[in-house]
């Protein structure tokens, strides 16, 4: 068996920028430690940081007055960190920067007057985080055929559309085609939303996914980028199964298989993949090698209030 590995694969920028904040929040105040919502979308690594200590909530009265709280990489509300102020929390803004541009774009737009249409998935976190930048002002989209529900004047020019960071490229190109075509004066942020890690990721797929038997995309089922991972190879008519980590395996998936491709979503932790290339090296003979389609070195500072935590200097009133 020959065993693909895709590269970029795995943890982005903005995944490990989130998971350091909360090693070294550990090693400066303790445990336990609260995170708002899963720091990131990965059940291993949620689990790792419950065993350490961190408490993760959906509620921030969930959260201790005078406790140290981290939001998560997915961005939230500015009413969830008024409340978190109000509880006399100290914040950790774990906000992939990708997200708060997405959030800054938000706010741009709505002191402008215009009205938003955000194409996004209603409920992922991501989502409700933008949302509540500016929630007269935003619409979400979900798919072409909300476009054609949608209240707005065909000749408007008060348009502009936002994305979710984690769309896969093709659905959020069919949603913008649907809004172009029907408003044909729609603003377009200045830069794609779409982050590089997951265009990159879906590029990588998208380079074997037809010449290959079987892709394994490792992350978890509510990780929105490795479903479109998964959803890309299926497009593309080969059989893609999403898994958390070896013992979701089915031997039976590989019975004739000569070629599998092996890729892992923005959250998902290296070790994971090892583990399976193991498995089928041991059961099946594979043979692994890596493909290179894209070179990533993109890193994210930490957030200035994690540094002055630790640094030992006074918090502001704001989490960065």
């Amino acid at each position: 068996m020959r065993i693909i590995l895709a590269n970029p694969r795995g943890f982005c920028a903005g995944v490990n920028m989130a998971i350091q904040c909360v090693e070294e929040a550990i090693k400066i105040v303790g445990t336990p430690l609260y995170v708002y919502h899963e720091i990131v979308h990965n059940r291993h690594v949620v689990e790792r940081f419950v065993k350490e200590g961190v408490i993760f909530v959906d509620d921030i009265d969930e959260v201790p007055a005078d406790s140290t709280v981290i939001f998560s990489a997915h961005g939230v509300s500015p009413a969830v960190r008024n409340a978190a102020k109000a509880r006399g929390c100290t914040m950790i803004d774990a906000t992939c920067p990708l997200v708060t541009k997405v959030h800054m774009e938000a706010i741009r737009y709505a002191r402008q007057g215009l009205n938003i249409l955000l194409v996004g998935h209603a409920g992922h976190d991501e989502v409700v985080g933008t949302v509540g930048e500016a929630p007269d002002s935003i619409t979400i989209v979900e798919s072409p055929e909300d476009v054609a529900q949608l209240p707005f004047d065909e000749d408007s020019d008060k348009l502009v559309y936002l994305t979710q960071t984690t769309l896969s490229m093709d659905d959020a190109n069919n949603i913008i085609s649907a809004i172009k075509k029907r408003y044909p004066n729609v603003k377009a942020p200045p830069s794609e939303d779409i982050c590089y890690a997951t265009t990159n990721r879906q590029h990588a797929v998208r380079a074997h996914a037809q010449d290959v038997d079987i892709v394994l995309v490792v992350g978890s089922r509510n990780s929105s980028n490795s479903l479109r991972l998964t959803e890309i190879s299926q497009n593309d008519g080969t059989t893609s199964y999403l898994v958390d980590d070896k013992s979701e395996l089915d031997h039976r998936w590989f019975e004739g298989v000569d070629t599998v491709l092996v890729t892992a979503g923005a959250s998902a932790p290296e070790h994971l993949v090892q583990e399976i290339v193991d498995e089928l090296r041991n059961n099946f003979g594979g043979v692994a090698e890596d493909s290179h389609v894209v070179e990533e070195d993109m890193h994210f500072e930490l957030p200035i209030s994690l540094r002055r935590l630790r640094d030992g200097q006074p918090q502001n009133a704001a989490a960065n």
